[in-house]
């Protein structure tokens, strides 16, 4: 019984196997072309490194980028909408918010990037009205057909279908959604009824046509990868990670690509928690730092949170999808470090990826990246780099950060390359603090947890910025996303409008939550069933979304085991005060609360990978694990004979003070001097200072 997970990133792709003989990780450069090209390669390869044929894997969890890059790229289908007459702009006018109050210079990207162009927008005339979703004016079927006529002669064949109040009533849309079908059998056809129950129409509406927009690319390259790998013989099931940390069907994926936009860092996360956990440090912050980004998110008290539905934004769209609460930004091994026309230093957000890559990969790149100031401070060794199956060219990085930066600025070629590495740790630094003190956390309370390919090298700088705890550099750093996705359950997510004041409810009302309910957990149940997943293993939540009356958005609030009644109602209205105070710091107990949405998660636990104890110290000296010594200039600007341990050599309980650099095949992690690094039970390892 083999598994494997595989995370795709912009420059390397990361793979994680466990079978009986035990835990594997590889890794092989990105196909950014086609991203199944890599993942199959590494497939076989980390098959043949662990002894076993493709066929004996029974699982593959995949976390994808492809729907993030289509959005980061613009580069989604043409689309085509419809809508209720006299709604046509909703997606241009959006909630009228300026994304900087006071800039005179801003970019709205819901109107400089529409997800469906204004002409590609047609009205259709109906109508259903509140509070009851009683129908005013009937669906006009003929102009559905009219518009279909339309976007087959645009060549358009992604259609979004959004109606006023379709989440009281969907009656329309599914009739209009017929409609299409008949008219384009061939069209990747999305309803906001179905993607995103609920009220506010510009939220809903975006959500449906970014499913539209990133919707048949993703659904391609999800259903070719699933073919490739039957072609390779590995004929078990793939499973897509999706962006709220649960695990997913490609078939289900396909149909709603909105719900992995943030499929690649989510399992970052889930690893970055698990690992937290094997260390014994509940509070912590994840910094996942690949040749691309640089992906953080704070995890207190081991609970990774989930984001308020009104902060989910991809490429600056509303999307209504639970996502896992992190920051993403430009900053990566493969930063480009470069002098703007104003003639100041910049690093990120462009990368040079996988191909070209950083000037020392020797691919055709000539511009200086992090990894190319990394080698030329000698915190990188060329000839170790993936245990030294890539080779790379300390002279082309050396070239690069001398004629990109340091010439023009007149500095020398250390001091340039020291200030790519400052720049790029103060961006990821002030990342981690919107992720922290901005949300009231106090980063003295936690360790930063880096990892990645890149993650390790940066670790203590974050740390130091910041001033967090400690650092714990997980097991294997580089592939800690691939790790995370074999430690996360099968989990599938319904929602639908409630709209009821809670304190004066009804009898009549309270039913009617009872009915939404059913019908949520019915749909939930008949996809955890289409998974083979045994009723006796379905674990179902019921969550109610409410907010005081006049509140502009919901917190989430627990619900009453088994139906909601008058005389356990107030259970949903005391844990929302709850919640609003952990959140806000108050509450008003005797405020009216409403319930606006009901949310149901379903899930399956599946086997979770296990890494298995290193062995303990045994007296001997650290030496065992030494491989050589050479010069690294550390952030102070010292230059010091500085010693390369394998990390793979140390057992729990050794102690390594700096400076020191630990090198294993997926990442490198630098130890400063007056810190010590410590190995875990596990081979993690805690950086501390000296005394502390």
């Amino acid at each position: 019984m083999a598994r494997i997970g595989v995370d795709v990133g912009g420059t390397n792709t990361d793979l994680v196997l466990e079978c009986s003989k035990g835990v594997f990780y590889h890794k092989v450069p990105t196909t950014l072309k086609n991203q199944s090209i890599g993942v199959v390669d590494g497939v076989r390869g980390i098959c043949e490194r662990a002894g076993i044929e493709a066929a004996e894997v029974e699982l593959i969890v995949h976390g994808t980028t492809t729907a993030t890059n289509i959005t980061i790229e613009h580069n989604g289908s043409e689309c085509g909408m419809l809508t209720t007459e006299g709604f046509r702009d909703i997606l241009h006018i959006g909630r009228h918010k300026r994304p900087y109050n006071f800039s005179l210079h801003f970019d709205v990207p819901w109107q400089s990037q529409p997800l469906v162009k204004r002409r590609n927008r047609i009205s259709i005339p109906e109508r259903i009205l509140p509070p009851a979703g009683l129908i005013e004016t009937p669906l006009d079927e003929d102009a559905v057909r009219r518009a279909c006529t339309l976007f087959r002669k645009r060549g358009i064949n992604s259609i979004v279908i959004g109606f006023m109040f379709s989440f009281l009533n969907d009656a329309h849309e599914q009739r209009a959604k017929e409609i299409v079908l008949e008219e384009m059998p061939e069209a990747y056809v999305t309803i906001s009824s179905e993607l995103a129950n609920v009220m506010r129409e510009y939220e809903r509406f975006s959500t449906a046509a970014m499913n539209c927009y990133v919707g048949p690319k993703t659904a391609y390259y999800l259903r070719d990868l699933d073919a490739k790998l039957r072609e390779a013989g590995v004929t078990s099931k793939l499973r897509i990670m999706q962006s709220n940390g649960g695990v997913s069907t490609v078939d289900a994926c396909a149909r709603r690509p909105v719900r992995i936009l943030m499929s690649g860092p989510a399992g970052g996360v889930i690893g970055g928690a698990s690992e937290g956990d094997m260390a014994g440090v509940p509070n912590i912050i994840t910094v996942d730092i690949g040749g691309t980004s640089a992906d953080i998110s704070t995890i207190p008290g081991g609970a990774v949170k989930i984001m308020n539905p009104r902060d989910t934004y991809v490429s600056g769209h509303p999307v209504l999808t639970p996502m896992i609460d992190l920051v993403t930004i430009g900053a990566g091994g493969g930063s480009v470090a470069f002098i703007d026309e104003a003639g100041a230093f910049n690093v990120g957000p462009r990368s040079a990826g996988s191909e070209p890559g950083p000037a020392c990969y020797g691919r055709g790149g000539v511009e200086p990246t992090v990894t190319d100031a990394q080698i030329v401070l000698g915190r990188l060794d060329p000839d170790m780099a993936l245990g030294g199956d890539l080779g790379l060219d300390a002279q082309l990085a050396r070239e690069a950060v001398e004629e990109k930066i340091a010439k023009p600025l007149g500095m020398s070629v250390k001091d340039a390359a020291l200030g790519i590495i400052r720049i790029i740790n103060n961006n990821m630094a002030l990342a981690i603090r919107s992720n922290s003190v901005a949300r009231g956390l106090d980063p003295r309370e936690f360790s930063i947890m880096p990892f990645g390919g890149a993650g390790p090298l940066h670790g203590v700088a974050l740390a130091e910025a910041v001033s967090a705890r400690d650092v714990i550099v997980p097991v294997a750093p580089g592939i800690t996303a691939a790790v995370g996705l074999l430690k996360t359950d099968l989990q599938y997510e319904h929602t639908k409008a409630g709209l009821v004041e809670l304190n004066k409810a009804t009898d009549q009302e309270i039913e009617r939550i009872n009915t939404v309910v059913t019908t949520l957990r019915t749909r939930v149940q008949a996809e955890l069933d289409a998974d083979d997943i045994p009723r006796a293993d379905q674990q179902l939540m019921v969550i109610a979304e409410c907010r005081y009356q006049g509140q502009g958005f919901e917190l989430r609030a627990d619900m009453p085991e088994g139906k909601v009644t008058q005389d356990n109602k107030r259970q949903i209205t005391d844990s929302f005060h709850e919640a609003h105070k952990r959140d806000y710091g108050y509450a008003y107990p005797e405020a009216e609360v409403e319930l606006i949405t009901v949310r149901v998660i379903g899930s399956a636990s599946v086997r979770r990978i296990e890494i298995p104890k290193i062995a303990q110290a045994d007296g001997t000296s650290i030496d065992r694990a030494l491989m050589f010594v050479r010069p690294t200039t550390f952030d102070d600007g010292q230059t010091l004979e500085t010693p390369r341990y394998d990390r793979t050599k140390l057992f729990a309980g050794d102690k390594v003070p700096g400076p020191a650099i630990l090198i294993q095949h997926n990442s490198t992690t630098l130890v400063p001097p007056g810190y010590v690094a410590e190995t875990l039970d596990y081979g993690n390892t805690r950086i501390r200072t000296l005394g502390a």
